[in-house]
């Protein structure tokens, strides 16, 4: 960025929250992609049931490729989320 090396500002987080006694928590991920990665994305996590709740930048001023934010939120087990994240991660 700004014609430095900047790798650390990419990546996947991936949170979960209240585990109740089914099994099933609040999970809650950011996942930063491409700019031209965004529809596959979406169609892709939504056709697993994962709501996409909002897709942002973290940069006004970036050189091309455009680096974009997608947050992504369910209600399920968390390995159940997470191998849905991956897999789509992974595919596309």
């Amino acid at each position: 960025m700004m014609g430095k090396d900047a790798s650390s500002i990419l990546g996947v987080s991936v949170e979960f929250y209240d585990l109740d006694n089914q099994g099933n928590a609040l999970n809650i991920s950011e996942i930063a992609v491409l700019q031209e990665e965004i529809p596959a994305y979406l169609f892709a996590l939504t056709q697993q049931g994962i709501i996409v709740s909002t897709i942002h930048n973290h940069w006004l001023f970036t050189d091309p490729p455009q680096i974009m934010y997608i947050h992504a939120q369910s209600v399920e087990p968390p390995l159940q989320f997470a191998g849905s994240v991956s897999i789509i991660s992974v595919g596309i």
